[in-house]
């Protein structure tokens, strides 16, 4: 599992060519939380189908997290990457993707995100947080209820808790 510090986390490089717009600046104040699996037939967790997929769908997070808690960064922070489709944010704000980073668990329909990946999306969205002026920190089903359901058996209360919680580092 990579290694955390308060000033930057152990996160893999792992930057595509696809499903994201260059951009030198931008204001980051919010956080999605997606779920994701490969549908394209072989291991529903393998990193590589699923951005293999991404690339197909040219979409992306800025982040992925995998079953064993590691992280992948995909996409520059700076940069907008589309992971949030049409949406709207609880102050009714549209293009979210132009303002957010996205960040990606990888789990089933059937499962929760492992404790391993929930470790590592609390020090990351905290990270994250730190970093930049974050107002909101929301699920994909957030923005999008209706289209979206992910993340799927996630146990958000527990997850924002965390988050918000000092001792939780």
């Amino acid at each position: 599992m990579p290694v955390f510090s308060r000033q930057y986390p152990g996160i893999i490089n792992k930057l595509v060519s696809f499903g994201h717009k260059h951009t030198e600046k931008r204001k980051i104040d919010v956080i999605i939380i997606h779920s994701v699996y490969n549908a394209s037939g072989g291991d529903i967790y393998d990193v590589d189908l699923i951005i293999n997929q991404f690339a197909k769908y040219k979409v992306t997070p800025h982040f992925l997290i995998d079953r064993e808690g590691v992280i992948y960064q995909m996409v520059k922070e700076k940069d907008i990457a589309y992971h949030a489709g049409v949406s709207r944010l609880p102050d009714g704000s549209t293009g979210i993707n132009s303002r957010s980073i996205g960040i990606e668990i990888i789990t089933s329909f059937d499962e929760a995100p492992s404790a391993l990946q929930m470790d590592a999306s609390v020090k990351l969205v905290k990270y994250l947080k730190e970093k930049y002026q974050v107002k909101y920190v929301l699920r994909h089903s957030d923005i999008a209820p209706g289209r979206k359901t992910d993340p799927w058996n996630m146990n958000w209360e527990e997850f924002v808790r965390r988050v918000n919680n000092k001792k939780d580092e």
